[in-house]
Parts: C-alpha cells; sequence; structure tokens
C-alpha cells in the first residue's frame, strides 16, 4: 500500500476529490448538524400525516448553489433530499431545482445555511462563493 501511495503522488494523481481524507473533519461537523435538521423535518412531515386534515402546499423552487465542485454539490443536494418533505429533481449547473411539502417552508433563502455548510465540508472554508 505504501508504494502504491508513493506512486500516485510522484505521479501526481492524488488531488482533492481523488483523496477524501482532507474533507474528514468538515464532513463530521456537518453531520450532526445535517442529523438535527433531518429530525426538525421528520416531525413537521409527521405532524402534517397524523392531522385529520392534510394541509401541504407543494412547491417546486430553484435554489441557487454556491458550491463550486461536484462533490460539494452532490453533498447539497443529497442533504435536501435526505431531509424529509423536500427532494432534489434537477441539478444544473449552480441551479438545483427542489420539491417541497410546504411552500412557505421552501423558499431558496430557506436553503442558504445547507448550502453554506455543505459547501464548507466538501470544499473548506476557503471556498467561497
Amino acid at each position: 500500500m505504501a508504494v502504491c501511495l508513493i506512486l500516485a503522488y510522484r505521479l501526481d494523481i492524488i488531488d482533492r476529490e481523488g483523496a477524501p481524507y482532507v474533507r474528514i473533519l468538515g464532513y463530521a461537523m456537518y453531520f450532526p448538524w445535517l442529523m438535527k435538521e433531518i429530525v426538525k423535518a421528520n416531525i413537521t412531515v409527521i405532524r402534517a400525516c397524523v392531522k385529520a386534515d392534510l394541509d401541504i402546499a407543494p412547491a417546486l423552487v430553484k435554489v441557487k448553489t454556491t458550491c463550486r465542485t461536484d462533490l460539494a454539490k452532490v453533498t447539497f443536494a443529497n442533504s435536501i433530499t435526505l431531509t424529509p418533505g423536500t427532494v432534489t429533481v434537477e441539478v444544473e449547473g449552480d441551479k438545483m431545482l427542489v420539491h417541497a411539502l410546504y411552500e412557505q417552508e421552501a423558499q431558496p433563502e430557506a436553503f442558504e445555511d445547507m448550502d453554506r455548510r455543505s459547501r464548507i465540508a466538501a470544499d473548506g472554508k476557503g471556498a467561497g462563493a
């Protein structure tokens, strides 16, 4: 294994996308925050399911991301989809089409914190828009 690492280093084929070790700390800090958001969204969806009248207001919204790399965009899109009540339908460039159960909670501003945290986890603090 050491020979492979030395050869990969000498051939200059180790990069940020191929070697995820530089992002372990970023993802370790992102994961607890994401779990908290998933729990909060689960509570909202469970309340909607338990109510006698279905008061959802589905909406499709375009969300602009500040993520630069494909890994950061995938992290952001998957985080949206993992959160109950929202699904990333399409990713095109720096825009994502998101379906949400509640229109009032699906405004593009509602995704800014997740976008920023995804970018920092995947690209590091220095990667900014």
